[in-house]
């Protein structure tokens, strides 16, 4: 088990902070997008 000292050091998560914070932001950009894109194909069937 991982046991993180500081908010500073969860963040940085061993030196992949960047990769898994990286990672973890453009799967939410992408199901956004996603998202948004089935309402507006559903508007434009309608």
């Amino acid at each position: 088990m991982i046991y993180w000292h500081s908010l500073s050091d969860f963040l940085h998560m061993g030196g992949y902070g960047l990769y898994v914070w990286g990672s973890l932001g453009m799967m939410t950009v992408v199901m956004v997008a996603e998202v948004r894109a089935l309402r507006t194909r559903r508007r434009h069937l309608e």
